[in-house]
């Protein structure tokens, strides 16, 4: 088997982490209107998707009173996923010879995803939403970069270029609406991509789909799609490092939307 370098970029919230970090800070400081906010930004197209909760840092009068220690505290409310530790041990010490670099590329607060992931993923391998603060008063001034929507897509082309990565050694796990740009920019370089969510909108641009409490499941698409294992030999590598595969049950989802074909011909005569 010829051996290769690959690039694993993955999302941070609900991707690594059961919570969004938005919500995680909003329930912190007693603010009951993060969802309404998030969706009234979304419906005037005012910011990337994703990038909601730094428009709000930045704007919003509710917001403005978050510091950097805030969000260092919010990082540590943060649930996690199983094993995050044990996938980035396996990915730096390859499998079967392939090289794994893995990094975090979320449009989350970089303060918030250093402070969860502190001791499990170097900062140096975390691009997040980067803040510059106020030297007097502390709060946020400004925002020097935020990596949702398209400049997703221009953080993993970084990491790829710095790397000296080709499109289809990329492997790009996410689940929601803002990793739809990145996704499709992937899959367009004959790179994996790997859902982490069910919902719709990502499942269907997905080349596949995992879900699991636990971070360790990502590598079942690598393992499989790269590297051609079958069930049995995935099974064996887990079990190896420690970790059994309790339930792995594969379904093909059908969406669908039925409607009454004749209420519709009668309003179409009308």
């Amino acid at each position: 088997m010829t051996r290769k370098h690959f690039l694993l970029v993955s999302d941070f919230d609900q991707t690594l982490s059961f919570n969004d970090s938005g919500h995680v800070l909003s329930e912190m400081l007693g603010i009951t209107t993060f969802a309404e906010k998030v969706a009234g930004l979304s419906h005037q197209n005012l910011v990337q998707s994703g990038a909601e909760l730094s428009y709000l840092l930045l704007h919003d009068p509710e917001f403005r009173r978050v510091r950097q220690a805030d969000l260092i505290a919010v990082g540590k409310r943060i649930r996690l996923k199983r094993n995050i530790a044990l996938l980035t041990s396996c990915l730096e010490r390859g499998i079967e010879g392939h090289r794994f670099d893995f990094y975090v590329v979320s449009a989350a607060p970089e303060d918030v995803v250093h402070s969860a992931l502190e001791g499990i993923v170097p900062r140096e391998r975390i691009i997040g939403t980067r803040f510059v603060y106020d030297e007097t008063t502390g709060e946020i001034a400004s925002i020097l970069r935020v990596p949702a929507g398209y400049g997703k897509v221009a953080a993993v082309n970084q990491l790829r270029e710095s790397l000296g990565m080709p499109g289809e050694r990329v492997v790009y796990v996410g689940d929601g609406s803002s990793d739809i740009h990145v996704m499709l920019h992937v899959n367009r370089c004959d790179g994996l991509t790997i859902a982490a969510s069910e919902a719709r909108h990502i499942a269907s641009i997905a080349r596949r789909t995992v879900m699991s409490d636990d971070a360790l499941s990502v590598l079942i698409p690598v393992l499989e799609d790269i590297l051609g294992y079958d069930r049995p030999k995935v099974r064996a590598l887990f079990e190896h490092h420690g970790v059994l595969i309790q339930e792995w049950d594969r379904v093909r989802t059908d969406w669908l939307t039925i409607r009454d074909g004749r209420r519709l011909a009668a309003g179409a005569r009308g």
